[in-house]
């Protein structure tokens, strides 16, 4: 079973795994004083797959991702399009021009962070101490002071004087709720021009005594000629991106 076992990792492990050393090895193999040999899955692929596994929750909490899917969800709302652009296209979407808006911030991630770690300048430890630094400055420009000083204020702490020491549990929660309003900020303005048109046809149809016709069927084609004559993609996708660089 032993020989079986060793065949079967060999057959596993890719062939330029073999030729070199790997930085974390998938296995760590002990001897016993006897011979004998056991293997056990090492710490820190354990490590990592469960913090991959956590990878979703921190794209929405700690980036623009939340403001522009929600942004664009009351867009496709405001048009009255149901499910046009789908639900793949949003997040397609919003995926990209996220990359697109934390560019910067990944840059000097890798470049503070993750370079000196590959080249061994840095250890572990303070490798993840160097990737905080630019994530939490974006975090707190983009989080309101009021929200800050509520989780403050519920976790019974104070708010230190220095906001670079400001703690990453208390600021996640702040910073999603901050980019939550300013997402329905944004929904909002979307949302006059279109409800006008949808006044407007209403009453035009009530004036005229049909009153059994829709009037979303006759707002809808009104409301795709006014977000296209005013390139709306482009000013939507342009003034959120800009917004976080203000």
């Amino acid at each position: 079973m032993r020989r079986i076992f060793t065949i079967t990792l060999l057959l596993a492990t890719p062939l330029g795994a073999l030729a070199e050393p790997l930085g974390v090895p998938a296995f760590s193999v002990s001897t016993a004083g006897d011979g004998s040999q056991s293997y056990t899955l090492s710490l820190q692929v354990l490590a990592l797959m469960s913090g991959l596994t956590l990878l979703p929750a921190f794209l929405v909490m700690m980036t623009s991702f939340t403001r522009i899917i929600v942004v664009l969800a009351i867009l496709r709302q405001a048009l009255g399009t149901a499910q046009t652009p789908s639900n793949q296209v949003l997040l397609g979407l919003t995926l990209f021009m996220t990359l697109f808006i934390m560019n910067p911030v990944l840059e000097r991630i890798h470049t503070e962070a993750l370079k000196p770690y590959l080249n061994e300048e840095l250890g572990f430890q303070d490798a993840i101490a160097k990737a905080q630094v630019p994530l939490h400055s974006f975090m707190l420009r983009h989080t309101r002071e009021t929200d800050l000083a509520l989780f403050m204020e519920i976790a019974g702490k104070e708010a230190p004087e220095n906001a670079q020491d400001v703690a990453f549990v208390y600021l996640m929660p702040a910073f999603v709720t901050s980019e939550l309003k300013t997402a329905f900020q944004f929904g909002f303005l979307i949302f006059i021009p279109f409800l006008i048109i949808d006044l407007v046809v209403a009453s035009v149809l009530m004036s005229m005594g049909m009153m059994m016709l829709s009037p979303l069927i006759i707002s809808f084609p009104f409301k795709i000629l006014l977000f296209v004559l005013v390139d709306g993609w482009t000013l939507i996708l342009g003034t959120l991106a800009s917004s976080f660089y203000v």
